[in-house]
Formats: structure tokens, C-alpha cells, sequence
């Protein structure tokens, strides 16, 4: 793995087009060899962004349409981490693609992350405050679980974003990091398996004391100014 306070740059990336009639992409990751294959612009954002489709505001259609695959080497070795990974994305969008944009607070549909009522509380973490979460998930037949360490409560509303259809805004209130498990159904097709845990709204109430709670509020909106096709590589 590539040391965590490392902040890559690109050694070498090319961009070439994909095949827009794809109906799967790919990333791969060898080191500090990264490929994304067969993305649109829009899936680069919404992963180096970690927002929603709804978060994307006055994007061309091509953005959504048309497929690229970047391949190239980062300036650090050992293979990047999720953060480091979103931030490599940044830089390509605006370094290959000339994205500009803003950030806009807007209304819209959201779930709520609170506090429910007499939940069961989470272990503070106070190894390192000034530390990077830590997450490890496994997966089986419908279900998915994740062991989060030193994780704040935006840090787990942006984890969550994957898992449902709509911004998170945490509204919780605590600026701790804490320690805790999610362990949830993604299958409803295996509901009724003895050993089945509940789905992610049900799981986050009983295991970790939260609700996702479906609303209207502020949520951060990219406005995209400017983006480009690349030119040769």
C-alpha cells in the first residue's frame, strides 16, 4: 500500500477513448499502475467526488454518454487507497479534461443522518483526532459488512453515499471519530435466510444508535463551468 500521508501525482497517464456502447467499466489497480477502463466523465466525478448524479449540475450530455479509459502510473509507490485513488481522479479530470466547477449549496431530496432515540452509543476513538478513518469490509451471499475505526460522522454519511439513491447530510451533531460495524442486507432475495442481517436503514438504527431520515435539505451541489474532450495523448 502506498503510505498514508502521500498525496500522488501523475508520472505518466493517457486517455484515450472507450467504447460508449460498453454496457460495463472497470478499475484495476497494480501498484501504483492504475487503469480505469470504460468510464464516463460523469463516474469519474461522482467517484473522485463522492456525490451523487443529483450533486451534478450543468454537465453536457457527452459527459454522461461517452467512455474513456485513463492508464497511468503514479509518482508514489504501493498501490493508493481510496482517498488517494479519488484524488488522482481530481487531478485528471482537471488536468485531461479541463474540468472547472463550483460548489453550490442547494435544496434538494436527501436522507438526514441523526441521532435515534435511546440508540446504543459508539466507541470514541481517541488514538490520533487528527488521523484517517480506517475501513475494512467483507461481503458474502446479500450482505455486506464493514469495520469502521477513527470514522467521523460526515466521514460515515460520505462512506454510506454508495449504498443509497440520495445525498447524505449529516445532521448528527457529533464531531467525534469513533469505532463501530455495519453489517447489512443487500439482497432482498435473502431476507429470509436464517442468518440474514437487516437492510442499511434498519441496521444503522439497531447496531449504531443513527437514522437515515428521507427529506428536503442543503445539500452540495458541482456546478461544471468548464470540461473538455482530451486532446492526443
Amino acid at each position: 500500500m502506498m503510505v498514508k500521508d502521500a498525496d500522488p501525482e501523475w508520472e505518466v497517464v493517457t486517455v484515450k477513448p472507450g467504447n460508449s456502447y460498453a454496457t460495463s467499466d472497470h478499475i484495476d489497480l497494480h501498484g501504483r499502475h492504475v487503469t480505469l477502463e470504460n468510464e464516463t466523465v460523469e463516474i469519474l466525478m461522482l467517484f473522485g467526488y463522492n456525490v451523487q448524479k443529483d450533486q451534478i449540475a450543468s454537465a453536457p450530455d457527452w459527459v454522461k454518454t461517452e467512455r474513456w479509459t485513463v492508464d497511468g502510473l503514479a509518482d508514489v509507490d504501493g498501490e493508493p487507497d481510496v482517498t488517494q485513488l479519488q484524488a488522482m481522479l481530481r487531478k485528471v479530470l482537471a488536468e485531461r479534461f479541463g474540468l472547472k466547477l463550483r460548489h453550490e449549496q442547494r435544496e434538494m431530496p436527501v436522507f438526514a443522518l441523526t441521532v435515534a432515540k435511546g440508540g446504543p452509543k459508539l466507541t470514541p476513538n481517541t488514538s490520533d483526532p487528527n488521523g484517517l478513518p480506517d475501513q475494512h469490509g467483507n461481503r458474502g451471499v446479500g450482505w455486506q459488512m464493514y469495520q469502521y475505526r477513527n470514522t467521523s460522522m460526515p466521514e460515515l454519511a460520505l462512506e454510506l453515499l454508495s449504498s443509497v439513491d440520495r445525498p447524505i447530510v449529516d445532521q448528527t451533531g457529533l464531531k467525534g471519530r469513533y469505532d463501530f460495524q455495519l453489517k447489512w442486507l443487500t439482497d432482498d432475495s435473502h431476507v429470509s435466510d436464517p442468518d440474514a442481517p437487516p437492510g442499511l436503514f434498519t441496521a444503522i438504527q439497531e447496531e449504531i444508535g443513527r437514522k437515515l431520515v428521507p427529506m428536503k435539505a442543503l445539500a452540495e451541489v458541482l456546478v461544471v463551468d468548464k470540461v473538455e474532450r482530451p486532446g492526443a495523448n
